[in-house]
């Protein structure tokens, strides 16, 4: 029950950050237009593609909960993986957008409305950490992708505050744009380690908080299992782990020894609370017909 609420909870939450994400952003196109602020409605374009981001990780992360079928025999989890592929590449090109901006933006100083962006500044905070702070104690690697690129927005706005506080008072050009360039590497550096944590488990890594060593050891410590072969440990999406092995036994004379051992091994493996595991059995006399 407690594992149905958790996948309940993060669509839900998505759910509020896409929606506030949007309203905000409809907000920002027709705030820019007002105080005529380019600065604002090129942010407003950023949240537009957050907002396409949050929108399809809401789709997928509700895609991921349905039950196995004949298409896909593990059910649709790793859809949730997908979504933090897509958003960390599309945060990854949001970044490289935000650098060029600022860059731009050092070697062509321009005059900001400080006290423009001292309003959106305040909303913007809000809106995002809100948001953020939601998705924060997320499981999935979706989610946490997500609520990364929500900080990117919650640390960019008080970048702004900052800059737009410091402007009101005096009119340095450059403050903005070198205040969002270090927060903006500072992001893509933590993106680009969820990435590299996404494509590992894309690979069907051995999961970075099961040691496949320690499993295979205890299991060879179980009477009448002579050795392993074809031991493998993937995740379906960072949360739930599948394991699978080929154990061979010995001296086994009477059936319930057979199951003596499968027991064994069963509460070994229950301990590591895999989502899915599967044993194959195979007597001393048996050749596995599998390559090794």
């Amino acid at each position: 029950m407690g594992h149905d609420h958790s996948h309940h909870h993060s669509g839900k939450n998505l759910k509020i950050a896409f929606f506030l994400n949007l309203a905000f952003t409809i907000l920002e196109i027709i705030g820019g237009i007002y105080v005529n602020s380019i600065a604002i409605i090129s942010d407003a374009v950023h949240d537009l593609g957050d907002s396409l981001s949050l929108g399809t990780s809401w789709y997928l992360d509700s895609k991921s909960k349905k039950e196995a079928d004949k298409s896909f025999s593990f059910g649709y989890r790793r859809f949730s993986l997908l979504g933090a592929l897509i958003n960390s590449i599309v945060l990854i090109a949001g970044s490289v957008y935000v650098i060029y901006e600022a860059i731009g933006r050092l070697i062509e100083p321009q005059h900001s409305d400080a006290q423009g962006m001292v309003v959106f500044a305040l909303i913007g905070v809000v809106v995002n950490g809100y948001a953020a702070w939601k998705l924060s104690s997320g499981k999935t690697l979706n989610e946490k992708v997500v609520s990364w690129h929500l900080l990117e927005d919650v640390l960019g706005w008080v970048v702004v505050l900052i800059a737009a506080i410091i402007l009101t008072f005096k009119d340095i050009h450059y403050l903005d744009p070198a205040l969002s360039l270090l927060i903006t590497l500072y992001i893509l550096w933590n993106v680009f380690k969820r990435l590299k944590e996404t494509l590992f488990i894309f690979l069907q890594g051995v999961p970075k908080d099961i040691d496949l060593e320690e499993i295979k050891s205890r299991i060879l410590q179980v009477k009448h299992i002579a050795s392993m072969h074809h031991t493998h440990i993937w995740s379906l999406e960072g949360e739930h782990h599948v394991f699978t092995a080929h154990i061979k036994l010995k001296n086994i004379e009477r059936f319930g020894e057979l199951l003596e051992a499968k027991s064994s091994v069963k509460d070994i493996l229950e301990e590591y609370k895999f989502h899915h595991y599967t044993i194959e059995t195979e007597l001393d006399s048996e050749t596995c017909r599998l390559s090794p």
